[in-house]
């Protein structure tokens, strides 16, 4: 039995080509604004806005592809990048062989906390300056369902 396509309609066609202009230019925009100002793209941030929260800074390479939303081969070339700026050292796993942990240096976290003050004005001037308080709101629930949709979590 042929499975029939449920097509968009023009106003989901419409909702569905605004999310992806807004997306991708907000996205675009922050990427752009640290590789400026603080030499890095927003996919280096991330991983060290992650291990900073970590305990101890310091994450399994696993634990952290999964919280940066990355593959494990697109972050272990990421990690070796933030090595050799000195941000990131990597250290074999005490209780597992095959793992490895991934620990922000003092130099890394010094490094995050000065390019953050800078990210998070880009992030309240290109996002939430432009929305009210209940568009706000909306914008979170949203976005909540649609990541307990995709990642069932």
């Amino acid at each position: 039995m042929a499975v029939m396509t449920r097509w968009l309609d023009p106003d989901e066609q419409r909702t569905w080509r605004a999310y992806l202009t807004a997306s991708r230019a907000l996205m675009d925009t922050l990427d752009r604004e640290l590789q400026r100002d603080a030499g890095m793209p927003h996919a280096y941030y991330e991983i060290l806005v992650r291990l900073s929260e970590a305990p101890g800074r310091q994450l399994r390479m696993s634990e952290l592809a999964q919280a940066a939303g990355s593959s494990r081969s697109r972050l272990s070339h990421a990690v070796a990048r933030l090595e050799t700026a000195g941000w990131v050292r990597r250290e074999d796993c005490p209780t597992d062989r095959r793992g490895q942990i991934a620990m922000l240096t003092d130099e890394g976290f010094a490094t995050l906390a000065a390019a953050a003050p800078g990210h998070v004005e880009g992030v309240r001037r290109h996002l939430f300056d432009a929305l009210s308080p209940a568009q706000v709101d909306q914008l979170r629930r949203i976005s909540e369902t649609l990541a307990e949709h995709l990642t069932g979590s």
